[in-house]
């Protein structure tokens, strides 16, 4: 999990693309999507996951504007290149990712 005091290492990770999932424990739509994160993320190991609760972490939703769970954050160098909310089966997801890299 990633929190605010961990945030500035992550964005010194080298990958130019990064994915940010960000969910809270009580979502059901959260839960559907987890598996379908994971195995996006195992199968494309040249970008970076990453997953944030939005109630352990609120500093980081009110930076990206969440105002739902699930919502997925592309960055691509540093700035958000696309959003999308609500669950994304995996071909979407991986979709989305592909059309930024």
């Amino acid at each position: 999990m990633v929190d605010l005091e961990s945030y500035p290492l992550i964005l010194k990770i080298r990958f130019m693309l990064k994915v940010l999932k960000f969910s809270a424990a009580w979502c059901g739509p959260c839960k559907v999507l987890a598996p379908i994160f994971n195995e996006v993320k195992a199968a494309m190991s040249d970008v970076s996951f990453q997953e944030i609760d939005v109630d352990q972490n609120s500093d980081l939703a009110i930076k990206y504007a969440i105002r739902g769970v699930p919502t997925i954050i592309i960055e691509k160098d540093g700035q958000v290149v696309d959003r999308k909310s609500g669950v994304l089966m995996n071909p979407a997801l991986t979709q989305l990712i592909n059309s930024h890299k």
